[in-house]
């Protein structure tokens, strides 16, 4: 019962932060909420649950379709690859976590990855890490996994950067679902005790260390920006 708790907490912090950023991407206005009236080009007309889940995705942003009038009614537009990269350069910088200090020095943790691969802190000194927390059953973490596959595919053929996510799930559930759902990182089975020492609670959480072993980038929760100033962090690190 402690477990199904503890994990129902987990589950409610991820969808807290990932409703917060569905209104980072809409325009400034105290009308959007259940009663908008939200169309798109074609005049058809969406539920709250269906326009909220494709703002979820980044791909979508809203437009009064009066502006500057006491309108309540929202035009949803879809966002080429410009126009979504345009919109995340200009949201804020998602919050520091309080799970760790910007330039803090890291002790690293000793693991293996679910092919056997060795994450030893001797191997991994002087190394960009790449660090995320996560669950299966998160579903703000599966959400964001498609963008950090394309942000750590970025850096396939740079060996002194690492990518690694620390699941609380066990290897055989991890097996399966990396089956239809590629993760590009090292994952690292039942990582509970590694994130409690890092005292994490909620997930994901995403944290980039220098090759000094020093914290310069840390954010918890959903962020449609995250692997933008993940990726940031890490060309301003190289």
């Amino acid at each position: 019962m402690k477990k199904i708790l503890v994990l129902f907490t987990f589950i409610i912090s991820c969808h807290l932060f990932s409703n917060a950023q569905v209104q980072t991407i809409v325009q400034k206005s105290h009308h959007i909420g259940e009663t908008s009236v939200v169309q798109d080009s074609s005049g058809n007309r969406y539920a709250y649950a269906d326009w909220q889940k494709l703002m979820r995705t980044g791909n979508y942003t809203l437009k009064s379709i009066k502006p500057g009038n006491d309108s309540t009614a929202y035009l949803l537009v879809k966002l080429d690859e410009a126009a979504k990269t345009k919109l995340i350069q200009i949201m804020p910088k998602p919050a520091e976590t309080t799970y760790f200090t910007t330039g803090q020095k890291l002790d690293l943790f000793s693991a293996n990855d679910i092919e056997g691969f060795k994450l030893r802190p001797k191997e991994l000194a002087g190394k960009t890490l790449v660090i995320n927390f996560w669950f299966i059953d998160c579903p703000p973490c599966r959400q964001e996994i498609p963008e950090l596959n394309k942000m750590a595919l970025s850096y396939a053929n740079d060996p002194n950067i690492i990518f690694i996510a620390v699941a609380l799930d066990y290897k055989s559930d991890l097996k399966k679902f990396v089956k239809e759902n590629p993760f590009a990182y090292h994952i690292v089975e039942y990582g509970r005790h590694i994130a409690d020492d890092y005292g994490i609670r909620t997930y994901p959480t995403n944290v980039v260390v220098d090759k000094q072993g020093v914290v310069r980038f840390h954010a918890t929760g959903f962020g449609l920006n995250t692997p933008y100033w993940i990726k940031k962090t890490i060309d301003e690190v190289k």
